[in-house]
């Protein structure tokens, strides 16, 4: 497959002009810095005026997909919950990625807020302030007042961003596609990583998912006086509009530089992480942006939680296997917990389970054995995901998000107290985890989800039983093969005779000079070089594929 033959590029021509040029310009700082070519290198500069010829290879990365846009932040966001695919070192520097874009005017939020209310702006909103509190890559959020008085913040989808959205997914669908087919690039399974962009754009676009997601976080925290969700204005959102009630609180970000609130910083930090231990060991279902600016300290001394474009699930049977990885790690049980990151990612053929053990054995005899109040999550992770990654098992998004949601957790709660410990925390949930297995209630789901699964194999199996025998009996039993890699070695094959055949036909041509000149036969000569040519390319292709002289 050839990039040209990317069906979106004829569409989308001018995207694929901007995004070539920008990556040029970003990987160019790296060639020139690589080969000496100091001379003009101090011109290439990013938005912000810094020169790149200076900058890590990773840093680039991150530079270059903000200046891309919004899809590309996402597709960033993505990647660096997936450090089991891309590795630590890039994971960490797409985690710090801007969002920051350009507010759209004035009159442009007006027409999107009543297009998608339906109504005139005064008659939503007493007061509507036209300079928004922030900017990001999806959209914009303004402070309003509704005609009562009550303060609430208006986020507003910016003008043109589903359009720009839908064109650069067309484009990295396509160059997913191609990347799927170079050797070099599968282990970074794109194909999987579009999929779940795509369903991360969807969820981001659509103002009311996040609405929903709110309001299943209110219905959890209902009657808990430590947790405040902002209240979501149905009247008032749409697609496009999201309209929610105005925290008036200090962001924690703000306290950590404040000395005067040091002395209350551990009790925010435990309490903070207690509230999402519980959304993830109770509930299955967490905010998975834990940074300080995204946690207020209301007055009343509640938590505050903002932004839930990003929200976590962890199904049942899901959760039941963090919870075996918890449990395994905790037990100091290499086995069970080899047996564990076995069921749960998707191991690449050929895994060397025996190796894989072996680590996973050093692993726990490194961490296990570390007291609560020192255990080094972030360490323990970091060197749990460098082992899955060297073995290409592909763990589950979601397990990903969670990982890193939990390293977040630790690195928020460490800014507030140095020597945190949220496996402290983590630690009683274990005799949670362990009476929920066992409750009855739980026996009683499996039971019933084990017996209708049989009652669907009672079903179905002596129905397929006889459709094979019926076609046994009829002789129209087939065996499907699968000849896998055979079409290129029959390519090859086939290019070695025409190679030969040319080479013989033209060393006849030479040696009775069919249309010499200057006693040389020309077809003869031209046959000669076209030979020596596919020779070559295909001695190239056998040596390229390593079966030259290997043996099996």
């Amino acid at each position: 497959m050839k990039i040209t033959t990317i069906p979106q590029i004829p569409r989308n021509i001018n995207r694929w002009r901007e995004i070539l040029s920008v990556l040029s310009k970003y990987g160019l700082a790296g060639w020139a810095s690589r080969w000496g070519l100091t001379f003009g290198s101090s011109l290439l500069r990013n938005r912000q005026g810094k020169t790149l010829v200076d900058a890590r290879h990773e840093e680039r990365v991150r530079l270059a997909i903000e200046e891309l846009g919004p899809t590309f932040i996402k597709l960033g966001q993505v990647l660096s919950t997936r450090p089991d695919q891309v590795g630590f070192s890039l994971a960490d520097e797409l985690s710090n990625l801007q969002q920051n874009t350009p507010a759209d005017s004035a009159d442009d939020v007006i027409k999107v807020v009543e297009a998608e209310l339906g109504r005139p702006l005064a008659d939503c909103f007493a007061t509507f302030n036209h300079e928004p509190v922030a900017s990001a890559s999806i959209g914009q959020v303004h402070r309003a007042t509704l005609a009562d008085g009550t303060p609430v913040a208006v986020k507003v989808q910016h003008t043109g961003i589903e359009r720009q959205v839908h064109v650069d997914l067309e484009i990295l669908s396509g160059l997913a596609q191609f990347a799927e087919r170079m050797p070099e690039l599968q282990p970074y399974r794109l194909g999987a990583t579009m999929t779940e962009l795509r369903r991360m754009m969807r969820a981001e676009l659509d103002f009311c998912r996040e609405a929903r997601s709110q309001q299943q976080f209110t219905r959890m925290f209902e009657g808990d006086s430590r947790v405040r969700i902002p209240k979501v204005y149905y009247d008032l959102s749409s697609k496009r509009v999201l309209t929610m009630e105005w925290l008036a609180g200090e962001k924690l970000s703000n306290l950590v530089e404040e000395p005067a609130a040091h002395d209350k910083l551990p009790e925010y930090a435990h309490r903070g992480a207690q509230i999402y231990l519980k959304m993830i060991f109770e509930h299955g279902f967490y905010h998975a942006d834990p940074h300080p600016g995204n946690l207020v300290l209301m007055p009343d001394g509640a938590i505050g939680l903002l932004d839930f474009g990003m929200v976590g699930r962890l199904g049942d049977p899901l959760r039941e296997q963090v919870e075996d990885l918890l449990v395994a790690l905790s037990m100091r049980d290499s086995q069970r917990l080899t047996n564990v990151v076995m069921r749960i990612g998707a191991t690449p053929p050929g895994l060397d389970d025996v190796a894989l053990a072996t680590d996973l054995t050093a692993f726990v005899d490194q961490y296990a054995y570390q007291s609560l109040n020192q255990f080094d999550l972030s360490g323990a992770f970091t060197e749990f995901i460098e082992i899955v990654r060297r073995y290409e098992i592909m763990l589950p998004s979601s397990v990903a998000l969670l990982i890193k949601t939990l390293l977040m957790l630790e690195g928020m709660a460490r800014m507030m107290q140095p020597n945190f410990s949220l496996m402290e925390l983590v630690e009683p949930y274990r005799g949670k985890i362990f009476r929920r297995r066992i409750s009855p209630k739980r026996q009683a789901r499996k039971l019933r989800s084990m017996l209708g699964e049989l009652e669907q194999l009672a079903e179905v199996a002596p129905r397929r039983l006889r459709e094979i025998l019926e076609q046994v009996q009829r002789g129209k039993f087939d065996v499907h093969l699968d000849h896998r890699g055979l079409e290129p070695s029959v390519n090859r094959l086939v290019l070695g005779m025409m190679t030969s055949a040319l080479f013989l036909g033209s060393s006849l041509l030479l040696s009775r000079d069919v249309w010499p000149i200057h006693g040389i036969s020309i077809p003869g000569t031209l046959g000669m070089t076209l030979s020596a040519m596919l020779g070559i390319r295909l001695l190239r292709a056998i040596n390229k594929s390593g079966h030259l002289d290997r043996r099996q």
